[in-house]
C-alpha cells in the first residue's frame, strides 16, 4: 500500500501547479481551484479556465477581455467600435449607452466616469497587448490578477441589471 500511496503523489506533483489535487481516498477534501479562491466570475467562457489550466496564460487574458468586450457591445447596442473606443462611448458620462447608476449625483457622475476608463483602460493596456504582442510572459498569479480585474468589470455590470 505505501508503494501505491507514494505513486498517487508522484502523479500528483506532475499533474504542474494549476491542476487542484483530487480528494484521496483518506477522506480529505481536494484543495479549491485558484478561480474559486480567486472568486472569478462564473460567466466567463469555460475556454478561459481550460486555457489557464493548460499555462496559457496570455491566451486565457486575452479570451476573457475579449469577452467583456463582446458584452459591452451586446448591451450598448454599438457597432463598428472596438476597445477603447467603444468603451469611451458606451460609458459616456454625458449620453450613456451602459448606465452603471442613475447619475443623479455628481457621486453617480464620478463613477460612471471612473469605469469609463477602468474599461476603457482594460482594453488598452491588458486585452491590446496581448493580442498584439507574442510572449508577454504572464504566469499564473499575474493571469488571476487580470482575470480577478475582469471579474470586477462584470460584476459591476451585473449590479447594474444590465446583463
Amino acid at each position: 500500500m505505501e508503494e501505491l500511496a507514494l505513486f498517487e503523489r508522484l502523479v500528483r506533483s506532475l499533474e504542474g501547479p494549476s491542476q487542484p489535487p483530487r480528494a484521496v481516498e483518506s477522506g480529505e477534501p481536494p484543495n479549491p481551484h485558484e478561480f474559486d479562491v480567486r472568486n472569478i466570475h462564473p460567466d466567463l467562457p469555460g475556454s478561459v479556465r481550460r486555457l489557464f489550466d493548460d499555462g496559457h496564460y496570455e491566451h486565457a487574458t486575452f479570451e476573457a477581455f475579449k469577452f467583456i468586450e463582446k458584452e459591452v457591445k451586446r448591451i450598448a447596442k454599438l457597432r463598428g467600435k472596438t476597445g477603447l473606443a467603444l468603451m469611451m462611448e458606451a460609458f459616456n458620462e454625458k449620453n450613456a449607452k451602459i448606465l452603471l447608476n442613475a447619475l443623479a449625483t455628481d457621486s453617480d457622475e464620478d463613477e460612471q466616469l471612473g469605469y469609463k476608463h477602468m474599461f476603457a483602460g482594460a482594453m488598452a493596456g491588458v486585452r491590446n497587448p496581448r493580442g498584439h504582442e507574442i510572449a508577454l510572459g504572464d504566469g499564473p498569479s499575474e493571469t488571476l490578477d487580470y482575470l480577478a480585474l475582469a471579474s470586477l468589470l462584470l460584476r459591476r455590470l451585473d449590479t447594474a441589471g444590465v446583463r
